[in-house]
């Protein structure tokens, strides 16, 4: 087994650069053709999700696949290799098998238990296997992951620990108050008729939603979706399909807006959006600060930085307190006096662009912290500091239109953010709320159940492995009682039909047995670590035809790659 992948997701990489490697139908298709047509790989599938983009392959060489694989997914994603290849990671043979197993479980997912990405990886799986690049390695991967998948699920309490990605970020527009509470009687707006879209749609009805409009560029496919959630259970739901040239006139009337398109360009614009919230308050919209970059300040970063103002700076801004400005005689706790000089230098030379440079300007900080410098070199220490006075924030004007976007990439303009009167949620947000999720104890239950499955198809691949080798080995022996009985009828021309029978059956008993133990222990040596040379020792002590091996193989392959989807 050479089984190797490389990919980046939400846990190796920022948004914008998944957003920018993301990987269409078409993109995924022809990544997959142009990878089994590289020298190293034999097979190949991929796994795109929102938060996710993986290339798997079966290799006959590690290096020279990890430099094939990361150069293919650079030229497919249009991300230069440069940029791409910090933000990859690589996993061969068994630990590929087990991240494979991880993420079907969910554990490597942005929302932890959520049970969506099974789905993923059997359009995956039948995707390589239409296309005829996946063979009997990665068909069994697939398949074993989505059966692991499956038994995480029903044996453990994972699905407590997570929940679609949906659901999370409905969660994250009601900002923590029951998902149904806050839904119930509102209209929503669905833009797109695929699998998440379709859940979304499915997940806002149960909620509670008044109406589901659903809007997509092929009108059928909106219709049957309208149509399933009309007809499907009871939550009694109106719905009904538009086309996409709707979806400006249906925004001013939705109060919720899901969107999940694969449409590689913006679906709705700022001005967009701007309009339709104009058009419900009768008031123009203003544009306000971002309030994903107004929440309190992590531990140990400064409150007030804002984005570029302190690059080139000498100081460590780690060091500083919260909660204290990085201007002037509050940049300096806990710092020498020769960084205390730089930083003066620095802000001399006029490399901030901040609301207090403005207003006292910037030499009049450089003269403060030089003063500060002088009495830290002579005193040892710097003079107590005062906490600045807290700036307060304007507040925010409450909703009227909330937008959940999941497509990667981005369906909704990041600048609607800033819109007043609009709350927008997408996977950059998501990925924020995630990280400190809690997980279930469930968790550690499912990683024993990944290690187990691991184990036991890595022994079944090493076991598979030598296969072949033992069907060469009986069809050499069943030729050799062809042989034998062929002459022993040469030498008695008499032998009657029922004596020859008999004798037939006699000698394939004796050879079966003789052949029984060996090839069963072998087996079973050969699914134990470290046991791929039995089947080499087996080819040489029996001096098997290396071509008759390798038909079975070839057989064996074939009959795998041109399997159907699963």
């Amino acid at each position: 087994m050479s089984l190797l992948v490389v990919g980046l997701s939400h846990r190796s990489a920022p948004v914008s650069v998944l957003e920018r490697a993301s990987l269409n139908a078409d993109a995924q298709n022809k990544l997959l053709q142009d990878t089994v047509a590289a020298e190293p790989a034999a097979e190949a599938a991929v796994l795109a999700t929102c938060n996710r983009i993986e290339l798997y392959a079966d290799v006959d060489k590690f290096h020279a696949g990890v430099a094939e694989l990361s150069t293919l997914l650079a030229q497919h994603s249009g991300v230069g290799l440069e940029e791409l290849t910090p933000h990859l990671y690589v996993h061969y043979e068994d630990r590929a098998v087990h991240h494979l197993f991880s993420v079907a479980c969910g554990l490597d997912s942005m929302v932890v238990g959520e049970g969506q990405i099974l789905g993923q990886i059997k359009d995956s799986l039948a995707r390589a296997q239409e296309l005829h690049t996946a063979g009997r390695l990665l068909n069994d991967l697939f398949q074993q992951a989505l059966r692991v998948g499956k038994r995480a699920h029903s044996e453990t309490g994972i699905d407590r620990a997570g929940q679609s990605l949906v659901t999370f970020g409905l969660e994250q527009l009601a900002r923590g108050a029951d998902v149904r509470a806050w839904a119930g009687g509102k209209k929503a707006l669905v833009i797109g008729a695929g699998s998440m879209s379709s859940l979304a749609a499915a997940t806002l009805a149960r909620a509670g939603v008044a109406e589901v409009v659903i809007a997509n560029r092929t009108f059928d496919r909106a219709e049957r979706l309208a149509r399933t959630l009309t007809e499907g259970d009871d939550t009694g739901v109106r719905a009904r399909a538009v086309p996409m040239e709707s979806v400006a006139a249906e925004l001013t009337r939705a109060d919720i807006a899901v969107s999940c398109t694969g449409a590689t360009g913006l679906v709705l614009t700022a001005e967009a959006v701007a309009a339709a919230v104009a058009d419900r308050t009768g008031q123009p919209v203003a544009e306000i600060a971002d309030d994903r970059r107004t929440a309190a300040p992590a531990q140990g970063a400064p409150a007030s930085v804002t984005a570029g103002g302190d690059e080139g700076c000498p100081l460590d801004l780690s060091a500083v307190q919260p909660g204290f400005s990085v201007m002037g005689e509050a940049a300096v706790a806990g710092l020498d006096a020769a960084a205390l000089e730089q930083h003066a230098a620095w802000v001399a030379g006029g490399a901030v662009d901040r609301r207090e440079a403005a207003r006292r300007g910037p030499e009049a900080d450089a003269e403060l912290i030089g003063a500060l410098a002088a009495t830290a070199a002579s005193a040892g220490r710097v003079p107590e500091l005062r906490r600045p006075e807290p700036v307060a924030e304007a507040p925010r004007p409450r909703p009227v239109l909330f937008l959940l976007d999941l497509a990667m990439p981005r369906d909704v303009d990041a600048a609607v953010h800033r819109l007043a009167g609009v709350r927008l949620v997408d996977i950059e947000s998501l990925a924020e709320a995630s990280a400190d999720a809690p997980m279930a104890a469930d968790v550690d239950q499912v990683r024993r159940i990944v290690s187990d499955e691991v184990a036991a198809f890595g022994a079944a691949q090493r076991a598979a492995h030598i296969t072949p080798t033992v069907v060469a080995l009986r069809t050499m022996a069943a030729d050799v009682v062809a042989s034998e009985i062929a002459r022993l009828e040469g030498r008695l021309p008499g032998l009657d039909d029922k004596h020859r029978a008999e004798i037939t059956q006699t000698v394939k008993r004796v050879v079966d047995k003789l052949l029984h133990a060996p090839t069963v222990r072998v087996k079973q040596l050969a699914a134990e670590p470290g046991g791929a040379g039995y089947a080499d020792a087996l080819r040489t002590l029996f001096d098997l035809d290396p071509e008759t091996v390798a038909s079975v193989s070839r057989a064996e392959d074939s009959t795998d790659k041109n399997r159907g989807p699963a």
